[in-house]
């Protein structure tokens, strides 16, 4: 009996061995490299959607059974930096760094944290690490030197760039910052005439050294780079701009003209530049009028501008000036040129047909207006106005009486309508409303 017990026994330890052995069978446990990539492949599926804070678990697995691996630091820097746990992305990204310093993209990785938290003062010197790797990074060096404030820094390195990749909008607005304190100008003045021994052909260069001798106003510098850029370069249209407002000075009106005239035809120059010319070129035609002519011809390239309807305001010059024949040619223009109907040009071509003595045109203008602008008062004055001038009282009476309910918070206006609508009656041989409307003007003129 006791045997049999024994032999009982051996056979159950036997089987719990056998079952032991069975469950570690070394084809199916899973080698650590597996595991590894299980884990990895996780993290970046959770990153995929957005999920980061499982993807982290699942890196942090990854460290466990492979903490050299630079790869997964830099993974975990990346989730980090999504959940803008800048700390642990700045740790992850140095330990990616320690273990591979080779790799620019660890680099990378701390440079976008270092940015991401302004810390420009460190980023310049990830940055500069960086530019070992590739000199593209020498743009956001740029960046850098503007945000600390290292604008010699700076514009050296524009200079450097725009000579040997090229310019770029933004390099050129840093630029432009950096210029507008003085103190940078002479370093900017000397580099541009060495670009210019350097690259005779580039028009840029002469441009900006024209733009800063203007600012210093040193006019003759202005005109011998002016000079300069129009021997270089006879079709550079920025010559002709620089040497234009000298023509003038000298009184060489016909050189004057052809500079003028090459401007207004590229499409190089800002609009704002061709207004100025334009204006300065009719203050010298209005002593010189032997270049009327020219300004006409001047005036058809602004035929298409949409912001500024440059014959009204050439007619106003003329208007405030009481030369009413000139005011009357180019408000004519103007409400010719325009496409919309503007109420302010037809008021002023009124005004002057009102000088000029044109009452027949008065009335049929201000008639016109009245009925697009059935509320605007001043065109019934003025046609009633005409009327009276053409001693068509009635119809004048009708019109200023119809215009004057319009008026409000117009004092003159107001008064005008009563001396005019007093002469109405006048002329109708009215005589007590003409002393009741001649005295309403007067109240109003003593107020």
């Amino acid at each position: 009996m006791k045997n049999i017990r024994l032999l009982l026994l051996l056979l159950v330890l036997l089987g719990n061995s056998a079952l032991s052995w069975a469950q570690t069978e070394p084809e199916e446990i899973k080698p650590d490299s597996n595991v590894f990539q299980d884990y990895f492949y996780e993290s970046l599926k959770q990153k995929a959607i957005e999920n980061y804070d499982k993807a982290i678990v699942a890196l942090e697995k990854c460290i466990k059974l492979q903490p050299e691996n630079a790869t997964v630091h830099f993974e975990l820097g990346k989730n980090y930096l999504a959940l803008k746990d800048y700390k642990s992305a700045y740790t992850s990204f140095e330990k990616a760094t320690q273990i591979d310093p080779t790799n620019k993209w660890f680099w990378v990785g701390i440079y976008d944290v270092e940015y991401a938290t302004k810390d420009y003062n460190n980023a310049i010197n990830t940055i500069t690490k960086l530019i070992t790797f590739d000199p593209k990074f020498k743009e956001d060096l740029t960046s850098l030197y503007m945000n600390t404030g290292q604008f010699d820094k700076a514009l050296a390195l524009i200079n450097e760039l725009n000579e040997s990749v090229g310019k770029s909008d933004r390099r050129e607005s840093y630029k432009l910052q950096i210029l507008s304190q003085g103190k940078y100008q002479n370093a900017e003045i000397t580099n541009l005439i060495e670009q210019i021994k350097k690259y005779p052909k580039e028009e840029s260069n002469y441009i900006s050294l024209i733009y800063l001798y203007s600012k210093n106003d040193d006019v003759e510098k202005v005109m011998e780079m002016a000079k300069k850029l129009e021997s270089e370069i006879p079709t550079s249209v920025w010559a002709q701009v620089s040497l234009f407002k000298n023509y003038l000075e000298n009184n060489e009106g016909t050189k004057a003209v052809k500079a003028m005239n090459m401007v207004f035809a590229s499409t190089k120059v800002d609009s704002k530049i061709k207004h100025r010319m334009l204006n300065e070129f009719l203050i010298f035609t209005n002593s010189h009028s032997e270049f009327a002519p020219d300004l006409e011809k001047a005036i058809s390239y602004f035929d298409h501008d949409p912001a500024v309807n440059v014959a009204k305001e050439i007619g106003k010059f003329y208007h405030n000036k009481k030369q009413w024949d000139k005011a009357l040619l180019y408000y004519e223009k103007a409400v010719g040129k325009s496409s919309e109907i503007d109420i302010e040009t037809n008021i002023l071509l009124l005004q002057i047909y009102t000088e000029v003595k044109k009452f027949d045109l008065l009335v049929k203008k201000g008639t016109e207006m009245v009925e697009v602008f059935p509320s605007q008062p001043q065109f019934y004055f003025y046609s009633g106005l005409g009327y009276n001038q053409l001693k068509q009282y009635k119809k004048g009476k009708e019109m200023l009486e119809m215009g004057l309910d319009y008026v409000v918070d117009d004092t003159m206006l107001e008064t005008n309508f009563y001396i005019q609508l007093g002469e109405a009656y006048n002329g109708l041989g009215d005589t007590t409303k003409k002393e009741w409307y001649f005295s309403k003007a007067d109240q109003l003129l003593k107020k």
